[in-house]
């Protein structure tokens, strides 16, 4: 089996069904393994996959175990050469996407992931067309991606301790390490269908922050250089004083002082863990480009 295709959801069925959909051609190839966990929902989701979707292989978590343990838990199964990871809300706009995923893998033997072009919003976008070119990048996003097996296989798992948000950075560092290397892969489109601006007015605003947070802190206790860890959480601190707290945001305050109380909670875990990464190396990693989170269409309005 070279490719599997693997999505991990949560009471989010008619996202998923949309999903499936358009990922139909997938389906009905039986070259292509397909693994889903559905991680505890409550909607229906289970039963509607079992009558609709027999081919597809399920878990089901009688509760959530969250993302992280959950994408874990499908790395772990799949049988597939490079495993395919899209969001329940996530779906391909391009063509040819495995061939073009394998040519990458091919042309480029170091290469432990494919970090993919994602465009975020409701509607998916009028142009397409993409001026940009294959390069090696610091990191990737979770919601469209695609693992080397032998890579994955190579490192620790993602850390299911951080809940949400961080581990694509913790697996990048790790890659880094071991001298595995991320490429961005502009010929692979995901529409992301996610309104990213109504974020912040969300319910869970103040839980994403945490996390958000959180995992940015126990980054840098895993990976940073000793030195440098002091200077970067008062300089992240002293951002979110100026831009949240100072100006009201009791939300934020809450979410920033939890924050700060589980990175103080975790602290034997973060030493425990560690795989610092040497001044050199922080160099060398400091000096790749940025993972590219967005993508918008030239010459629009977008």
């Amino acid at each position: 089996m070279i490719f599997s295709i693997l999505i991990t959801t949560y009471n989010r069925l008619n996202e998923l069904k949309h999903t499936l959909h358009a990922l139909e051609e997938f389906y009905l190839r039986d070259d292509i393994e397909f693994l889903i966990c559905v991680d505890g929902s409550t909607d229906g989701t289970y039963t509607f996959l079992k009558e609709h979707y027999p081919k597809i292989s399920l878990i089901n978590h009688e509760t959530s175990k969250g993302l992280i343990a959950s994408r874990n838990e499908l790395l772990s199964l799949t049988k597939a050469q490079y495993a395919i990871s899209l969001d329940d809300d996530a779906n391909f706009l391009s063509d040819n996407v495995l061939e073009n995923i394998e040519t990458v893998f091919k042309k480029y033997p170091k290469c432990g992931l494919q970090a993919f072009s994602i465009y975020w919003d409701l509607e998916k976008p009028i142009n397409t067309l993409k001026y940009e070119e294959i390069e090696r990048v610091k990191g990737f996003v979770g919601c469209g991606h695609v693992w080397n097996m032998k890579a994955w296989n190579s490192i620790p798992n993602y850390p299911a301790w951080f809940i949400f948000y961080g581990e694509e950075d913790y697996a990048a560092f790790q890659l880094f390490k071991k001298d595995w290397h991320i490429y961005y892969n502009p010929e692979v489109l995901v529409h992301h269908r996610v309104n990213i601006k109504q974020r912040s007015k969300q319910k869970d605003y103040a839980t994403r922050l945490r996390r958000s947070l959180r995992s940015g802190w126990y980054l840098y206790f895993l990976f940073y250089p000793i030195k440098l860890i002091p200077r970067r959480i008062l300089y992240t601190l002293w951002v979110q004083l100026k831009t949240r707290v100072f100006k009201g945001d009791i939300r934020a305050t809450s979410a920033i002082i939890k924050a700060l109380f589980d990175v103080f909670l975790h602290i034997p875990k973060l030493i425990k863990n560690s795989n610092r990464l040497s001044s050199k190396e922080f160099q060398e990693f400091s000096k790749l480009p940025s993972v590219k989170i967005y993508w918008k269409p030239n010459n629009s309005n977008y």
